[in-house]
Order: structure tokens, then sequence, then C-alpha cells
């Protein structure tokens, strides 16, 4: 059985959504960053980008090379059609979960 992915490979799943034909590397982290507001490394985005596209969750492409001189193509990625069912079906979990967080009342 599949294990499900961990809060950072939601989290790289997410910008990848967000980021569409642009999602690489640099990117991910970067959106990762701006949304969170939390550091984390490249290391780290690389380990669960792995971890996602052996579970088939992303795909890699290659871009086209740069267009400036020695331009080099980019490693990039996409959502599959797993990734993006198992993306949906964590977000209605969490706001089914959410909806049912009682309301105190109280505001601080």
């Amino acid at each position: 059985m599949p294990r499900e992915p961990n809060h950072l490979e939601l989290l790289v799943l997410l910008a990848i959504a967000r980021l569409g034909e642009t999602a690489y590397g640099v990117t991910i982290r970067q959106d990762i960053v701006a949304c969170t507001r939390r550091e984390v490394s490249m290391a780290a985005v690389y380990a669960a980008i792995e971890r996602l596209d052996r579970q088939r969750f992303i795909q890699p492409w290659w871009s086209e090379p740069r267009a400036e001189r020695g331009g080099r193509a980019r490693r990039q990625y996409r959502l599959t059609a797993d990734g993006l069912a198992w993306l949906r079906r964590e977000r209605e979990t969490t706001l089914r979960m959410w909806r049912s967080v009682p309301s105190t009342g109280r505001r601080r």
C-alpha cells in the first residue's frame, strides 16, 4: 500500500499546482517559502520531489534550453492525474475537518 505524502510533499504538490509550467526546483522552493514564511532547503525540496516522482504524483520533463548563451534546459515538473486527485482529496478532508471545529464565539 503506497504511503501518504508528508507535509512538505503536500507543499511541493501545491507549489507545482500553483506554478503550472514554470515549476522547477528553485521556483517550487521560492513559492513554499513565500507562502509559508518558513525556510526550506533545496535538498529537502529535491528529496520530496524524488519521493513524489516515485509515487507517480508528479511527472518530470525537460524545458527547452534557455535563450542565454550556454543556457541549459531545466528539469520541470507537472502534476499527474493521481497527484491532482490526491491533492483534491486532501483539500476536501482538511476543509471537512475545519468545518467541524466548534466556534467558541470568543475573540482574542
